[in-house]
């Protein structure tokens, strides 16, 4: 694997086209030495996708846009609660160039703040994916997890937001029958698409990692500083934590959204059209 590139993959549709630009900004900026190409995921050509382009040129970061086809998932269970694009980021490996070993997923929610090589390049230890658990509630949850999910030898519950994947092991392991029988039979049980499956289907494949450092859930900063008795301030997060991840209904790029590290996200979010404006 080399270490000079790091790929991201997105799944994105053009309400999410500057949330992307913002988060592969963040990543950008905060990732020096390291050449960073984006593989963006979607049905079809994206309205924008020549705006998305342009951005990636502008920061030198390449991006190759791939799309599944209209053909795509006509046996899967599509409804507007399980729209297609759940499928894309657990099939993945379908898609990508098969020259691939390794590519980290993002949603377009996040903002990297630190260096993302340490987590790109880890250890995998043999595991599929790597991520986070979002813990405020997870001791609450596990057991009711199990059975909902119907996976009793769950290694947690994961957010699907931050995936670092081994494609070859993907390509081992996960297939789009399975995944469509699946759904059919849980699908009542399911709440969170496509992050229910990953972790119905795939937790005990999953490696964890520190969700304050690789997926700090922006909602609970308070819980985050209660639990480590005040070491996880705000001054420790800016300084050691990688990824924020904006969780949730309200969204940092919404007008009145002032909740903490709005000012941040902000900073990027209007320096990414500033870049794109100027091109």
């Amino acid at each position: 694997m080399s270490k000079e590139v790091i790929n991201l993959l997105f799944a994105i549709d053009d309400q999410f086209v500057w949330q992307m630009m913002t988060t592969l900004l963040s990543a950008k900026t905060n990732t020096p030495g390291r050449t960073i190409k984006a593989f963006v995921i979607s049905k079809e050509p994206l309205e924008k996708e020549r705006d998305l382009l342009r951005f990636g040129d502008s920061i030198d970061v390449e991006i190759e846009p791939i799309y599944v086809g209209t053909e795509a998932f006509e046996k899967a269970p599509v409804t507007k609660r399980w729209p297609e694009s759940i499928y894309y980021r657990l099939l993945a490996h379908n898609y990508l160039p098969d020259n691939l070993s390794r590519i980290l997923y993002l949603d377009a929610d996040i903002l990297v703040i630190n260096d993302l090589s340490d987590l790109y390049d880890m250890d995998m230890k043999g595991h599929m994916y790597v991520a986070s658990q979002h813990s405020a509630f997870q001791k609450f949850t596990d057991n009711i997890n199990k059975v909902r999910l119907n996976n009793y030898d769950m290694n947690g519950y994961f957010n699907s937001g931050v995936i670092l994947m081994d494609l070859n092991k993907k390509c081992e392991i996960v297939r789009e029958e399975d995944i469509i029988e699946y759904i059919s039979a849980h699908h009542r049980n399911l709440l969170l698409p496509d992050q229910d499956v990953l972790n119905g289907m795939y937790s005990q494949y999953t490696l964890s990692v520190p969700e304050r450092i690789y997926n700090y859930d922006t909602r609970y900063p308070v819980y985050y500083e209660a639990t480590t008795f005040g070491a996880f301030d705000l001054e420790t997060v800016i300084q050691k934590t990688v990824i924020l991840h904006f969780c949730g209904k309200e969204k940092p790029w919404f007008s009145g959204y002032t909740a903490r590290f709005s000012a941040l996200y902000k900073h990027y979010w209007f320096k990414a059209q500033h870049i794109l404006e100027t091109r």
